[in-house]
């Protein structure tokens, strides 16, 4: 499949695709007998957009029942179960789907660790098969085939009081060492060039969060963190694509991802700021432990710090989230197309304090004594 989208209203085998995937899933129950006759006349109509929108629900996708580039990866990748094929590591082309994810949760569980959750099989997940493989006494060449398959019949798991996933993600924040002084971040403004991203009330998103991502990346230098911006602070600067950014953060070894962007809505009245981190609503095991923590502090003191509305956190499988080996948090820092929050961001002043908040959550999330299981107490407003 192409890298164009599909929406209500179009035709062809593109689209018979999209309706065998969902119809696997069980979110397409009516299949036009015809269809398999004809492939250029299955039609994405009212009921598949309906049931792509489900998926993306599901999946922690932008809910917009286009299948984007995105949302085929992931309908692509569900089709998948454990054992429907053999998977390995390619350099070039990296295994996805849903299988990847079980057996990343297998190795979890009994004690070996393939890295992130994310359901793509990279080097760590090929690092953490090959020592299961070593201690099975198998072949340790690092593709989970027949031979693999059937060792997992004969194992029990062995990491029990907890989920290892979220142990080991704390660990790994313990062994990089308290405070900010030696840590590398990147930040990663969206936008620029001619895309702008949201436009609207005389403010494009490309040169707002340019703006914001040079006054966190002067506060972070200040107090000894090395930042790596994703494109220069020159809103003219076209951006990469999202997988392209996550690799480069990944090249890296960043300690923490910070992707900042703008929201903005058909509706004038939609507004507030809101932070998103990696992991999806219906399968906690992908969640990012350390993302979900940072996540709620940032949300927490921008929301004390400025008079933005509050829109909460909320977990998602955007590329920018899944593709990153570290911890990242995208910050929605405001609507453009809400009156107030374009005419508060259009102060540097506000900004100057989003960027003040963005730091202070980060020296809280590596204080010694940081509580990787957050329970953000809201401060209450001040008395009139």
């Amino acid at each position: 499949m192409t890298q164009q989208s599909y929406r209500l209203g179009d035709h062809g085998p593109a689209v018979a695709q999209i309706r065998d995937h969902l119809a696997l899933l069980g979110l397409l129950t009516s299949e036009p007998a015809e269809r398999t006759s004809n492939q250029w006349d299955a039609s994405f109509d009212p009921t598949v957009e309906a049931a792509v929108r489900a998926f993306q629900q599901q999946r922690g996708l932008i809910a917009d029942g286009v299948v984007g580039p995105s949302t085929w990866r992931r309908l692509d990748g569900a089709r998948w179960s454990l054992g429907d094929r053999v998977l390995r590591y390619g350099t070039r082309h990296m295994q996805h789907g849903d299988d990847v994810a079980a057996l990343q949760n297998r190795l979890h569980d009994l004690g070996f660790d393939p890295g992130r959750i994310d359901g793509i099989f990279g080097p760590d997940t090929e690092r953490g098969l090959k020592e299961l493989q070593r201690n099975l006494g198998i072949p340790a060449d690092g593709l989970c085939g027949p031979v693999t398959f059937r060792s997992f019949d004969r194992l029990a798991r062995t990491v029990v009081g907890g989920e290892p996933h979220r142990i080991r993600e704390a660990e790994r924040l313990h062994r990089r060492g308290p405070g900010l002084a030696g840590k590398v971040i990147v930040i990663d403004p969206g936008h620029g060039g001619p895309d702008r991203g949201v436009c609207a009330n005389d403010l494009s998103e490309a040169a707002v969060v340019a703006d914001l991502a040079s006054r966190i990346e002067g506060r972070l230098g200040a107090v000894g963190v090395t930042a790596f911006l994703t494109r220069g602070t020159n809103q003219e600067t076209p951006t990469a694509s999202e997988t392209e950014r996550a690799t480069f953060a990944n090249e890296v070894d960043a300690d923490l991802v910070i992707s900042l962007h703008t929201d903005g809505h058909d509706s004038p009245h939609a507004q507030g700021v809101a932070t998103f981190y990696y992991g999806s609503s219906s399968e906690a095991s992908t969640r990012s432990v350390i993302g979900e923590a940072f996540a709620d502090l940032v949300q927490r003191e921008i929301v004390a710090r400025t008079d933005l509305l509050d829109g909460h956190t909320d977990a998602k499988t955007w590329d920018i989230l899944q593709r990153t080996q570290m911890p990242t948090v995208r910050i929605d820092v405001g609507y453009l197309t809400h009156q107030g929050d374009a005419a508060r961001l259009a102060d540097p002043a506000l900004r100057d304090t989003i960027a003040g908040a963005v730091l202070v959550a980060l020296q809280q999330l590596y204080q010694p004594t940081t509580d990787l299981r957050p329970n953000v107490v809201r401060l209450p407003s001040p008395v009139s």
